[in-house]
């Protein structure tokens, strides 16, 4: 008697168990949150989250910090990180990250087709999500753009105190010497930076927003920007002096970085990041990351914002951007010897 009776009250048990929990569950699974450590600033990246909340019911929680403070912060938590994902505003510190094992990979047919293959992670750690350009800007009145051609032509003495450049501490420019090592080498590249800094018409600037400033001053005639920050300033001043030349369109084209992102080696939700990553590489999703900012998108087939898209058609460089990372150590050190400070 006593087997019939704990029969039953087990399956009542069970019934009862299981006629509760399941949906639960399913809905917890649902609206799982990604959680973001983001470099990229919140009024940039803020409703881009929330539309894609709307879309598809999964939150997003962010914070947002220096990357090398969200990448020591990574690596300090170890398996005990909260955070999904790791968005940066440089290829070089993505690269730093997926280096000390803070990502891992992630295979996507969505993203591979979306992305082209310069602006990923050869290791599928990462990919980029917009581009940022980083060419010539000059004074029209002051500068025949026909007298302009590469990087490494304002090393020349023609442009003696003719030239603005910020600081070679911002990761901008540490990239983009990275990237002239792997093309020209060492040796050529260094000495393209010491004719860079014989030609300075005033000290390395704090931004780049400063050396556009001091062009159309009239303090200098020509500098090395990243073309967003122009079209932030066209915003606001659409008569701002200053125009935009394509650098080495005769060459390895001009160079390009990425605002980009990977999933983090501990994520809790791997799938709800992918599931973001692969909505920010296409469509309205990728016009709105790109356009936010007046940069490119990374999906050649999503519409340029018009104000970008005025500046003409340029061909980029055809390295990975992976480089950029490889050789930031060296690209430091070779800044050092050639005296740009």
């Amino acid at each position: 008697m006593r087997l019939p009776t704990c029969n039953r009250l087990v399956s009542t048990v069970l019934a009862a168990l299981c006629s509760l929990p399941a949906l639960h569950v399913r809905a917890a699974d649902a609206t799982e949150p990604v959680v973001v450590y983001s470099a990229r600033n919140e009024q940039l990246i803020k409703p881009i989250f929330d539309r894609f909340t709307a879309e598809t019911g999964i939150p997003v929680r962010f914070t947002t910090a220096d990357a090398a403070v969200l990448i020591e912060r990574l690596a300090a938590e170890g398996k005990n990180s909260p955070a999904d994902m790791l968005m940066t505003v440089d290829a070089g510190e993505l690269w730093n990250a997926a280096n000390r094992g803070l990502l891992r990979p992630t295979r996507s047919s969505i993203l591979e087709a979306n992305i082209p293959a310069t602006l990923r992670d050869p290791g599928n750690r990462w990919v980029g999500l917009s581009q940022r350009a980083r060419t010539i800007v000059y004074h029209p009145n002051r500068v025949d753009p026909r007298t302009l051609s590469t990087y490494e032509a304002l090393a020349d003495p023609v442009w003696k105190n003719r030239l603005c450049l910020r600081s070679s501490k911002k990761v901008y420019n540490q990239s983009l010497v990275a990237m002239m090592i792997k093309a020209r080498g060492e040796t050529a590249t260094e000495t393209t930076i010491r004719g860079w800094v014989a030609n300075l018409a005033a000290p390395p600037f704090a931004n780049d927003n400063q050396v556009m400033e001091a062009i159309a001053a009239g303090q200098c005639d020509v500098g090395i920007v990243n073309t967003y920050y122009l079209g932030r300033m066209l915003q606001k001043q659409p008569d701002f002096p200053v125009k935009v030349f394509w650098a080495n369109q005769r060459g390895d084209g001009t160079h390009v970085n990425v605002s980009g992102a990977g999933i983090t080696r501990h994520a809790r939700n791997p799938a709800g990041a992918q599931k973001l990553l692969e909505w920010l590489s296409a469509g309205e999703a990728q016009r709105l990351f790109a356009g936010s900012n007046m940069e490119y998108p990374v999906n050649p087939t999503v519409e340029i914002d018009p104000l970008v898209r005025s500046w003409g058609s340029f061909t980029p460089s055809r390295i990975n951007i992976v480089e950029a990372g490889r050789r930031q150590a060296t690209a430091v050190r070779v800044m050092d010897r050639a005296g740009w400070r």
